[in-house]
């Protein structure tokens, strides 16, 4: 039996950044049990966000910005809300949760731009979708009686919005079946 003289070398990169991630994710964790009681805790979400969009650009796997973005959106949101905008209540205080909520939806598709997972290097828009509806509920909110009335029509005029793209679909659907 000859031995193979060209051994497939093996990437440990994505092991390494998995057991990163699990060593990041421990200590954050046990210094958030020693700091619940002060303001540091409210910085645990955010640095874990930032673990996971850290370790998706480092080992080039767009998954990884997913979760990096939400919980850096709502860490973030919740750490403003709780500091830079603690006297604010209600609903403009959700609101400010919701518009940092979205911007972490917002910064996975314009990572995507950067990290190129394999052949998949198509940015990802489908982030802005989820993260279009969060910022203009915020927005909403954070605008107070107007934007609640706002809210108010939308909530009411919706359903022509999803008959007019569902129609829109169709025609389109048409159109390139004729081509």
């Amino acid at each position: 039996m000859a031995e193979n003289q060209n051994p497939v070398v093996k990437n440990n990169r994505p092991n390494l950044v998995g057991g990163l991630i699990l060593i990041l994710i421990g200590v954050l964790s046990l210094l958030a049990n020693f700091l619940s009681d002060t303001p540091y805790a409210l910085w645990f979400l955010p640095a874990l966000g930032v673990v996971f969009l850290a370790s998706g650009i480092i080992a080039g796997k767009r998954g990884l910005l997913i979760p990096g973005g939400i919980i850096l959106g709502i860490g973030c949101g919740v750490l403003a809300s709780e500091t830079f905008f603690k006297n604010v209540t209600g609903e403009e205080e959700g609101g400010i949760i919701l518009v940092a909520f979205a911007c972490g939806w917002a910064l996975i598709t314009l990572l995507s731009l950067v990290v190129k997972d394999g052949d998949n290097s198509k940015v990802m828009w489908w982030p802005l979708i989820p993260g279009g509806v969060l910022g203009v509920v915020g927005a909403a909110l954070l605008l107070g009686e107007a934007g609640k009335v706002a809210l108010e029509y939308l909530g009411q005029g919706w359903p022509v919005i999803m008959i007019a793209g569902g129609l829109y679909l169709i025609l389109r659907r048409r159109d390139i079946q004729n081509k």
